[in-house]
């Protein structure tokens, strides 16, 4: 099993509340991660998919009262939704009697269902952390344009060869589109949303113009903001919002958009490998939102990212902003040869970030001036893990 990560956050998150949230996209590798924690404990793992464990918990109260001594795994928990007010008394019975922490093990596919139902019948009790798909810093072994080329979905890193890699990642989508989302969400035709995936892909870490989506599909401003808001909740795209601070300038408000996982881009706009990926007009757009989405990963939650941009062209690609107040500025170059423009100096006069950092295909570490580094993705990434 390739090493994740997110383990000794989660082993603390255990040790310090009564139940943790598991979030991340289908096969991103939640199960093998909770079966992997179980195993050092005493555990009891349900799959609320299979129609046996789902009959276990016909009466939830009486099946959960004979495990109070366990670490019970519930894995789609979206499935069984009133379960969480039965875990909420059962949470406050543990208190009272001395059974403080490690109880519950959520794993879920989706943050919308998990949210709807924990914001008033879990707060307090509940800690939520997101699995991403495989990152640069977990995948040591393998180049960064491998893992930006099938990205970072278990099953396509390690396929066998880039055909099998591809089929995987279209399967997955076809799985997505025709089975799992119809569970999350009013029921859309499968060719209607996969549209707007191909649209998102096709318009990669762009600002969101929901009117001219609307159009080419052929749908109303609404429908496309619900549309969007399903597959952002599902994980599977994110809105990278833009950072606002009152400086007397006239800043961007709309969100960069783009589809998380750059093998799932890859296979949306059906490119099967890094030699049409270089010949792609997407591919400074996708190499962007691979480094973004990676550094994001390395942050666990612990980092915010935010882009910046002025109507007079001040510009950074990635602002991370730190629980202390510091912000880190983020330059993205494709090429070995990075250069700035004026917009990034212009964007730091603005902003004053405390470190300044270019990302670029390379594996030398330089400095371009005396206070911004040019360095390779795993080695920011790297920076990004030891400043948590």
């Amino acid at each position: 099993m390739i090493s994740r990560r997110l383990y000794p956050q989660l082993i603390e998150a255990l040790a310090s509340s009564p139940a943790v949230a598991l979030l991340g996209p289908r096969q991103v590798g939640k199960t093998t991660l909770a079966l992997e924690v179980g195993r050092q404990g005493n555990a009891l793992y349900l799959d609320l998919e299979s129609e046996q464990d789902l009959a276990k918990l016909a009466q939830p109260e009486l099946y959960l009262a004979d495990h109070l001594d366990e670490l019970v795994i519930f894995d789609e928990v979206h499935r069984l939704p009133g379960l969480f007010p039965i875990l909420r008394g059962f949470i406050d019975q543990g208190r009272r009697d001395g059974r403080r922490t490690g109880r519950y093990l959520l794993l879920g596919s989706a943050s919308l269902d998990l949210l709807k139902q924990s914001g008033e019948t879990l707060a307090g009790r509940i800690t939520y952390l997101e699995l991403s798909p495989l990152h640069i810093l977990e995948t040591a072994d393998l180049s960064a344009d491998q893992l930006w080329v099938t990205g970072g979905f278990p099953e396509s890193l390690l396929a066998p060869d880039s055909r099998r890699s591809l089929r995987w990642r279209q399967d997955f989508i076809r799985t997505y589109l025709e089975r799992d989302i119809p569970q999350f969400g009013p029921r859309i035709a499968a060719e209607t949303l996969r549209r707007f995936w191909v649209m998102l892909a096709h318009n990669q870490g762009t600002l969101l113009n929901t009117a001219q989506l609307s159009r080419n599909l052929g749908v109303d401003v609404k429908t496309v903001g619900g549309y969007l808001d399903l597959l952002v909740d599902l994980l599977l795209v994110r809105r990278l919002q833009p950072w606002h601070a009152n400086i007397g300038k006239r800043l961007v408000k709309s969100p960069k958009v783009y589809v998380r996982d750059s093998g799932l881009v890859h296979a949306l706009l059906a490119i099967p490998d890094k030699e049409s990926l270089l010949s792609h007009s997407i591919v400074g757009q996708s190499w962007e939102c691979f480094v973004i989405e990676n550094l994001l990963a390395a942050g666990r939650g612990e980092v915010q990212g935010f882009f910046y941009r002025t109507g007079g062209g001040a510009e950074i690609d990635l602002l991370l902003a730190w629980p202390d107040g510091s912000l880190w500025a983020i330059e993205v170059k494709r090429s070995l040869t990075p250069k700035l423009e004026r917009g990034f100096y212009a964007a730091c006069t603005d902003l004053n970030p405390t470190k300044k950092f270019v990302v670029y295909p390379g594996s030398e570490r330089y400095r371009l001036a005396p206070d911004i580094e040019a360095m390779s993705l795993a080695a920011l990434a790297g920076e990004v893990e030891k400043a948590i």
